[in-house]
């Protein structure tokens, strides 16, 4: 069946060199046409846009879908701080590990995808990045399950190794089996968002991750507070909830992709071949050691500074929580540049994928660190929307005087990160986020045992800051870029 393709701003390339493309033989599906390749560039705004200006046109999209992620978060704390303490406490206990899988399959293994796909379509072989999508279901399946037998076996020894213990580690372990019954649904929404990420669509991902942010907001009230005479099934509701509006999701990414008119098929009928693994795994995997170092840093620093007494951990996790809401900016920028800067790398302008680069990690950095030095000039415009306790606000605003003028460094090394995957390149940022971990973990062991205050280990989280940002922008200066679909 031949496929009808417009020719629009989303990067597919034209008609005539997707029928090129569709025309190579499967044993050539790794060689692209290169004849293609100057074509595309000139109708393609990811090849030839003014830089700036089409990163933001893609960043805008992601940007609302990732402030509906957030107001999910509130939603779900809320409902489930409606139940009890005991619920509350357990919720604490398993989200960092949920956070863990949806930085995994919609940042790093995404991006992954995202960056394979990209490529393929700079070099102008649609054929390839079709059966790069094929490899990449897979890939995403494999992970759902592993992540639910995972967490169903060790999922108790490991809340009770971050202190559960009672009734809250029976309600983790209640939200934790629920929650993980879905991790194929999350982990196939958010690969096929990424999909269409590589193809320079934002869109689509972001308006059906609008409407899975909706069902859960409102199946989670419905099912775990419950409505007229059913009672609700507690935090198992509230897990149960996110399964069934990410299933939902990962249908509409399966119609869309699916469709006789879809601009990038999804054709699950297909042979398979290790190179298009490789040519995933080799960003995605690498790049899944980031979000496991991203949760060791929040536990080791939540564990230093609970020693040093509740009003510390009160006033610190005030902060934290502006540079968890802080992240999915970044990330909104960051999954922009990944098809702007493949796309340049499959098609071989490697200055422009360099320029890209560039663009989103000070664009982000300059608007992440303006937020980190007004609320280190003034904290109480974010710490006042949360307590009245002058021990927890004098926390608070010593944690953002120390931490909120590197903020820019954050924002600048995320962005890299994303970015880099765009050119298949990711083990320098993934380094850099290594020695932040490094700093935080030695650093914070030092200081506790000079008994050192919180300012002094506020001040290491600024310096580990500092130290991502500072090593990122190494990895990406010095590190070669190939030109090719599998740079």
């Amino acid at each position: 069946m031949q496929t009808n393709l417009r020719n629009d701003n989303a990067g597919y390339g034209s008609k005539q060199q997707r029928e090129m493309s569709m025309a190579t033989p499967s044993s050539t599906i790794g060689a692209p046409p290169l004849q293609s390749v100057s074509a595309a560039a000139g109708s393609n705004p990811l090849l030839s846009g003014a830089i700036l200006p089409t990163l933001l046109k893609l960043a805008a999209p992601n940007m609302v879908a990732m402030v509906a992620t957030a107001c999910v978060a509130i939603a779900e704390t809320a409902y489930v701080g409606r139940l009890g303490i005991p619920q509350l406490a357990g919720f604490a206990l398993a989200f960092p590990m949920v956070m863990l899988m949806q930085m995994m399959s919609a940042g790093a293994m995404g991006g992954g995808v995202s960056s394979a796909i990209s490529r393929a379509l700079g070099a102008g072989n649609v054929a390839r990045a079709e059966a790069l999508a094929r490899h990449a279901v897979l890939i995403a399946v494999t992970a759902g399950i592993a992540f639910t037998v995972l967490f169903w076996t060790l999922g108790p020894a490991i809340y009770r190794g971050l202190g559960g213990r009672g009734a809250a580690l029976a309600e983790a372990i209640a939200y934790s089996n629920l929650v993980f019954l879905g991790a194929i649904g999350v982990w196939l929404a958010n690969t096929l968002a990424s999909v269409l990420r590589g193809t320079g669509n934002m869109r689509v991902p972001s308006a059906v991750l609008l409407l899975v942010a909706a069902l859960q907001v409102a199946l989670g009230g419905l099912l775990g507070l419950g409505f007229g005479s059913f009672a609700g099934l507690g935090i198992g509701g509230v897990a149960f909830a996110q399964g069934i509006a990410f299933a939902v999701g990962a249908a509409c990414f399966a119609w869309h992709l699916t469709r006789p008119d879809a601009r990038l098929r999804l054709r699950l009928r297909g042979s398979l071949h290790w190179d298009m693994f490789r040519d995933i795994l080799k960003v995605g995997a690498i790049a899944c050691i980031s979000p496991v170092q991203s949760v060791l840093t929040v536990l080791v620093m939540t564990r230093l500074v609970a020693g040093l007494g509740t009003e510390a951990l009160a006033g610190y996790g005030i902060g934290a929580r502006l540079e968890f809401l802080l992240v999915p900016i970044t990330f909104a920028i960051g999954v922009a540049s990944v098809p702007m800067v493949g796309t340049a790398i499959g098609a071989g302008d490697v200055p422009r994928a360099r320029r890209v680069t560039w663009t989103s990690g000070i664009f982000a950095g300059a608007l992440i660190g303006s937020i980190g030095l007004l609320v280190a000039l003034a904290p109480e415009l974010w710490t006042h929307l949360f307590t009245d306790n002058t021990g927890v606000l004098a926390s608070a605003r010593s944690y953002f005087v120390n931490a909120g003028p590197a903020y820019g460094f954050l924002g600048l090394a995320l962005a890299l990160y994303f970015a880099s995957m765009g050119s298949g390149k990711i083990i320098g940022p993934v380094i850099a986020q290594s020695v932040r971990l490094l700093v935080i973990a030695l650093g914070g062991w030092w200081l506790s045992m000079q008994n050192a205050p919180p300012s002094a280990l506020f001040a290491f989280v600024g310096l580990s800051l500092f130290a991502y940002g500072f090593v990122a922008f190494l990895s990406v200066a010095l590190v070669k870029w190939e030109a090719g679909p599998r740079a």
